[in-house]
């Protein structure tokens, strides 16, 4: 049905698009230095503050009494060193309604903010107060860490305004940043989330740069503060990996207050020892590394505040050790790829049309494979609406908010079983429509193909990385649309079929495993993780409609692997038969056989 050499000559323009992806790459920019002395941060007044607020203060889920009594102490701690006539913040408090982990709360925001010397964009400092567990004596040091780089900042003049900023919700959906971004309408220059600065537990990257957008914070301002922590922590800050800036290319989730920043127009880093999955409620404290990390932030803002702008273009494309790959050229590589495919399915689609083969019919069956996946999508938003889920912020949830109670059980049977009974539903509107026969692996193939391959353009034109998921199965699923290149036994060529469904869905896998490995997510968790993106709207209606209907494609090319009936006439020894008879269907005009005249001319 697919014609092999328009197939391959399709790959031309990715050879190009290759070559030109070699002379495009780009070197890093150079770090942001500061020539003060950061010392001024001092360890010890911080790490005191830091047991009297935890032991004050041990439980603080989000609009909890103990989190408003802290925002309280912060607020009365940033008033009570000078007012913006001396030298000191102007301090505003925020009350606003959100969603978090335990549903819908009223939170506050502390803002305090002290002028620069001049106009140019001012500098954004925060970290949230709450946490899901009691105690997390390493998640409050972020505010610990706020308090004693103020106290650093009431003295000391800057070029730049520094903006103190003590949110709720971080504990899971990062309400308070998002509605930080929104009441702050000013530009800033750049802007650092402290989380946990003190754990006794390192895990790097320890600057986290991901946005809930595509790309990440400006590469600039991550190597400034990378090469902060280095020469005042002691410590190498790391940097995320190829399969990690892939992840959050490819699906933009970010987990801290970093995320909603950076998808707002906001370069954002996190800085965090526990790296991106942040420390269990438990996690033991450390004054020496209050101290180390707390000069690096201090340093950072140092060099921020005294250097020309950082560049407010996030990072969209890929870092390769010391080269950038940028977004319009990965751009470009991705299309080129799905070329090929993209050649041969309309190839295929007009030779269909010319023998009035069923294709239209077959594109409804694969489209209809997507029901039972929305289905799950449907009941989760109706969870999510209901207020079913109590934990389903519009945001990720770290693993320490993370639990797998008898509420996540409970929903996710009722997901399974709502899968379960979608999909003996689907089978009987089969067999009604009478769609139940056995499908043609050529005709049914060109339109499983020709369903997915419109699917990775519309994810292309959103996002150019999340089409790489599509890319392995549009190549190889163009097989099913053409059995007459398998000429192998049934059994083994359903295998190999089989095989061929499994590596193309490959790159989907992958992805999910390096989300669980980045954030130490077991099977449940990840189950839990994306029922809750679905309730909390983060994944939304039409975000969830494609992913439906990609696992739809997933379905369709299993079934037409599983069902796939031999082409070629096969003995029972498995070895192909070899057509020694010429019929009408093999005949191939006067002069096939060398018999005629014409045939022997020379």
């Amino acid at each position: 049905m697919l014609n092999g050499r328009l197939y391959r000559a399709a790959f031309l323009p990715f050879l190009f698009a290759l070559a030109i992806a070699a002379f495009s790459l780009g070197t890093r920019p150079g770090a942001l230095s500061s020539s003060l002395a950061p010392d001024a941060f001092e360890g010890a007044p911080a790490f005191a503050e830091l047991k009297s607020i935890a032991a004050r203060f041990p439980h603080r889920t989000p609009g909890s009494r103990g989190d408003q009594q802290l925002a309280q102490h912060v607020a009365s701690t940033l008033k009570g060193l000078g007012g913006s006539r001396g030298g000191g913040f102007s301090v505003h408090t925020y009350r606003f309604e959100a969603q978090t982990i335990d549903g819908e709360r009223s939170l506050t925001n502390v803002v305090a903010q002290r002028a620069g010397s001049t106009s140019e964009a001012p500098i954004l400092i925060l970290a949230h107060r709450d946490a899901a567990g009691r105690g997390a004596r390493a998640e409050l040091s972020g505010t610990a860490a706020l308090l004693e780089l103020a106290r650093v900042f009431a003295t000391r003049e800057t070029k730049r305004t520094i903006v103190i900023a003590s949110t709720s919700g971080g504990s899971g959906g990062n309400a308070g940043a998002q509605q930080l971004s929104a009441e702050l309408h000013e530009p800033f220059d750049a802007a650092i989330a402290i989380g946990d600065v003190a754990g006794t537990r390192m895990r790097r990257p320890f600057v986290v740069p991901f946005s809930d957008g595509l790309g990440s914070a400006p590469l600039q301002l991550q190597r400034t503060v990378d090469e902060a922590i280095g020469q005042e922590a002691g410590v190498s800050a790391g940097a995320p990996s190829i399969g990690a800036q892939l992840s959050h290319l490819v699906f933009p989730m970010a987990l801290g207050e970093q995320g909603v920043l950076n998808a707002a127009g906001v370069p954002a880093v996190l800085v965090q020892v526990s790296g991106e999955r942040g420390p269990a409620a438990g996690e033991g404290v450390s004054m020496e590394r209050l101290e180390g990390f707390g000069r690096a932030l201090l340093s950072a803002v140092d060099a921020l505040d005294s250097s020309p702008s950082v560049s407010p273009s996030m990072q969209t494309g890929l870092v390769l050790s010391h080269k950038t790959l940028p977004m319009w050229v990965l751009r470009l590589l991705v299309i080129t790829f799905l070329l090929p495919p993209l050649v041969a399915g309309v190839d295929g689609l007009a030779r269909a049309r010319r023998r009035r083969l069923p294709v239209g019919r077959w594109v409804l069956w694969t489209l209809s494979c997507a029901l039972p996946f929305f289905s799950c999508a449907l009941l989760a938003w109706v969870l999510g609406a209901l207020g079913v889920l109590g934990e389903a912020p519009s945001g990720p949830v770290p693993p320490a908010a993370l639990t797998l109670d008898g509420t996540a059980i409970t929903a996710l049977v009722a997901v399974a079983l709502t899968f379960a009974l979608a999909w003996l539903l689907w089978g009987a509107l089969v067999r009604r429509l009478r769609w139940g026969g056995p499908p043609a692996p050529e005709v049914a193939g060109l339109s499983l193909v020709l369903v997915a391959i419109p699917l990775a353009l519309i994810a292309w034109l959103g996002d150019p990385l999340t089409a790489l998921l599509a890319i392995p199965a549009l190549h190889l699923w163009l097989l099913i649309a053409s059995p007459e290149t398998i000429a192998l036994g049934e059994r083994t060529r359903r295998l190999a079929l089989l095989g061929l469904v499994a590596i193309g869905v490959l790159p989907l896998a992958l992805l999910i495993l390096s989300y669980a490995s980045q954030l130490g997510l077991g099977g449940g968790e990840v189950a839990w993780t994306g029922l809750l993106l679905l309730a909390g709207g983060y994944v939304g209606f039409w975000a969830g409609l494609l992913w439906s209907v990609a696992f739809g494609c997933i379905a369709a090319a299993t079934i037409l692997a599983v069902r796939a009936a031999p082409d070629v006439p096969v003995a029972q020894s498995g070895t192909p038969i070899e057509v020694t008879i010429r019929g009408p269907m093999s005949y191939a005009g006067p002069g096939s056989l060398g018999g005629t005249e014409s045939a022997l001319r020379l």
